[in-house]
Protein backbone atom coordinates (compact mmCIF):
# COMPACT_ATOMS: atom_id res chain seq x y z
CA UNK A 1 0.00 0.00 0.00
CA UNK A 2 1.54 3.31 -1.21
CA UNK A 3 2.05 5.85 1.92
CA UNK A 4 0.43 9.34 1.22
CA UNK A 5 2.33 12.17 2.78
CA UNK A 6 0.61 15.23 3.87
CA UNK A 7 0.10 17.98 0.84
CA UNK A 8 0.47 21.58 1.57
CA UNK A 9 -1.50 24.39 0.33
CA UNK A 10 -1.74 27.89 0.92
CA UNK A 11 -4.79 29.99 0.47
CA UNK A 12 -5.66 33.84 0.39
CA UNK A 13 -7.85 35.05 3.50
CA UNK A 14 -9.69 38.63 4.08
CA UNK A 15 -9.02 37.73 7.78
CA UNK A 16 -7.29 35.87 10.10
CA UNK A 17 -9.86 35.99 12.91
CA UNK A 18 -12.38 35.14 10.56
CA UNK A 19 -10.23 32.00 9.24
CA UNK A 20 -9.92 30.63 12.80
CA UNK A 21 -13.39 31.31 13.16
CA UNK A 22 -14.22 29.03 10.23
CA UNK A 23 -11.62 26.83 10.02
CA UNK A 24 -10.90 26.21 13.90
CA UNK A 25 -13.86 26.35 15.25
CA UNK A 26 -16.28 25.18 12.50
CA UNK A 27 -14.01 22.47 10.79
CA UNK A 28 -12.27 21.78 13.64
CA UNK A 29 -8.99 22.04 12.32
CA UNK A 30 -6.07 22.28 14.80
CA UNK A 31 -3.81 25.45 14.63
CA UNK A 32 -0.47 25.35 13.98
CA UNK A 33 1.79 28.36 13.80
CA UNK A 34 1.05 31.86 13.09
CA UNK A 35 2.13 34.94 12.38
CA UNK A 36 0.29 38.63 12.12
CA UNK A 37 -0.47 37.84 8.60
CA UNK A 38 -0.62 33.70 8.32
CA UNK A 39 -2.02 30.98 9.96
CA UNK A 40 -1.51 27.12 9.84
CA UNK A 41 -4.35 24.66 10.01
CA UNK A 42 -3.71 20.61 10.00
CA UNK A 43 -6.35 20.00 8.14
CA UNK A 44 -7.43 16.44 8.15
CA UNK A 45 -4.04 15.52 8.74
CA UNK A 46 -2.58 17.89 5.96
CA UNK A 47 -1.00 21.66 6.09
CA UNK A 48 -3.37 24.06 4.89
CA UNK A 49 -1.56 27.97 5.57
CA UNK A 50 -4.28 31.15 5.34
CA UNK A 51 -2.71 34.03 4.24
CA UNK A 52 -4.21 37.14 5.16
CA UNK A 53 -4.65 39.15 2.07
CA UNK A 54 -6.37 42.65 0.95
CA UNK A 55 -6.53 41.80 -2.76
CA UNK A 56 -8.15 38.10 -3.10
CA UNK A 57 -9.22 37.68 -6.47
CA UNK A 58 -11.83 34.25 -6.26
CA UNK A 59 -13.00 33.07 -9.55
CA UNK A 60 -16.87 32.51 -10.23
CA UNK A 61 -15.60 29.33 -12.65
CA UNK A 62 -18.34 27.04 -12.45
CA UNK A 63 -18.32 23.27 -14.21
CA UNK A 64 -21.30 20.63 -14.64
CA UNK A 65 -21.32 17.74 -12.81
CA UNK A 66 -23.89 15.19 -11.93
CA UNK A 67 -26.51 18.02 -12.94
CA UNK A 68 -24.88 20.40 -10.70
CA UNK A 69 -22.70 23.65 -11.07
CA UNK A 70 -19.60 22.85 -9.25
CA UNK A 71 -17.26 25.47 -8.50
CA UNK A 72 -13.61 25.15 -9.87
CA UNK A 73 -11.10 25.81 -8.26
CA UNK A 74 -11.92 24.32 -5.03
CA UNK A 75 -9.87 21.93 -2.72
CA UNK A 76 -11.36 19.74 0.47
CA UNK A 77 -11.12 16.31 1.55
CA UNK A 78 -12.42 12.73 0.79
CA UNK A 79 -13.33 11.76 4.78
CA UNK A 80 -15.16 7.99 5.93
CA UNK A 81 -18.64 8.10 5.39
CA UNK A 82 -19.49 8.74 9.27
CA UNK A 83 -16.89 11.50 9.57
CA UNK A 84 -19.23 13.21 6.28
CA UNK A 85 -21.85 12.71 8.21
CA UNK A 86 -20.89 14.38 11.51
CA UNK A 87 -19.38 17.08 9.48
CA UNK A 88 -22.69 17.52 7.10
CA UNK A 89 -24.33 17.65 10.42
CA UNK A 90 -22.58 20.10 11.60
CA UNK A 91 -22.37 22.17 8.74
CA UNK A 92 -26.54 21.94 8.83
CA UNK A 93 -26.59 22.88 12.32
CA UNK A 94 -24.49 26.11 11.80
CA UNK A 95 -26.65 27.32 9.20
CA UNK A 96 -23.81 26.43 6.54
CA UNK A 97 -24.85 28.23 2.95
CA UNK A 98 -24.27 25.54 0.53
CA UNK A 99 -22.90 25.71 -3.34
CA UNK A 100 -24.19 22.14 -3.86
CA UNK A 101 -26.36 20.22 -0.82
CA UNK A 102 -25.03 17.43 1.15
CA UNK A 103 -26.31 14.65 -1.25
CA UNK A 104 -24.80 11.24 -2.99
CA UNK A 105 -23.40 11.66 -6.39
CA UNK A 106 -23.14 8.54 -9.06
CA UNK A 107 -25.96 6.64 -7.07
CA UNK A 108 -26.02 3.20 -7.93
CA UNK A 109 -22.68 3.73 -10.38
CA UNK A 110 -18.90 3.14 -10.21
CA UNK A 111 -17.95 5.94 -7.58
CA UNK A 112 -21.08 6.38 -5.76
CA UNK A 113 -19.80 9.36 -3.22
CA UNK A 114 -21.46 11.22 -1.13
CA UNK A 115 -20.36 15.36 -1.55
CA UNK A 116 -20.97 18.55 -0.33
CA UNK A 117 -19.90 22.12 -1.83
CA UNK A 118 -19.07 25.70 0.37
CA UNK A 119 -17.05 28.71 0.54
CA UNK A 120 -14.79 29.46 3.52
CA UNK A 121 -15.75 33.13 4.22
CA UNK A 122 -13.27 34.34 2.02
CA UNK A 123 -14.89 32.64 -0.76
CA UNK A 124 -12.53 30.05 -1.27
CA UNK A 125 -14.52 26.68 -2.29
CA UNK A 126 -14.44 23.72 -0.40
CA UNK A 127 -15.62 19.85 -1.40
CA UNK A 128 -16.22 17.35 1.67
CA UNK A 129 -16.76 13.90 0.10
CA UNK A 130 -16.97 10.30 1.10
CA UNK A 131 -16.92 7.19 -1.59
CA UNK A 132 -19.18 4.09 -0.39
CA UNK A 133 -16.31 1.99 -1.71
CA UNK A 134 -12.91 4.22 -0.99
CA UNK A 135 -10.70 1.33 -1.51
CA UNK A 136 -11.60 0.23 -5.11
CA UNK A 137 -13.18 3.38 -6.48
CA UNK A 138 -11.48 6.50 -5.76
CA UNK A 139 -9.41 6.63 -9.06
CA UNK A 140 -11.59 4.47 -10.72
CA UNK A 141 -12.85 5.05 -14.10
Amino acid sequence: MLKLMPFHLAIPVRSLKESRQFYGDLLGCEEGRSSDSWVDYNFFGHQLVCHESATIEISNCQNPVDGKHVPVPHFGMVLEMDRWRALRDKLIAGDMEFVVQPYIRFKGEVGEQATMFFYDPSGNALEFKAFKNIETELFKK
